[in-house]
């Protein structure tokens, strides 16, 4: 079952951001199968108290446990760092069963 991996993000310096962070990671998510749905900045908060202006990454996976694999891994961890003080993110992480109609 598709999972989905849903990152809302406030970024203090965008450039390095991208740079430092972005590149890197994109490549991580294709190499352990997933692929970018979304990436853009300034959501639209509609409600609640969390995500005005926020920069969205939604990515789609084959399954939770590839989507696991790339967030668990040693390479990822190392990138991560990256974004350490530059970026306050909220990830989520969702299977995605099928909707009939």
């Amino acid at each position: 079952m598709p999972a989905y991996m849903i990152v809302a993000a406030t970024i203090s310096d965008r450039d390095r951001f991208i740079h430092q962070y972005g590149i890197p990671a994109g490549k991580l998510v294709a190499k352990f199968g997933g692929r970018y749905v979304l990436k853009g900045p300034g959501a639209t908060l509609l409600e609640g108290d969390f995500g005005a202006g926020a920069s969205m990454v939604i990515s789609e996976w084959p399954d939770k446990e590839s989507a696991l694999k790339f967030w668990n891994s040693e390479e990822y961890a190392e990138v991560k760092k990256a974004r350490e003080g530059i970026a306050d993110c909220q990830v989520l992480l969702i299977e995605a069963p099928t909707i009939s109609s």
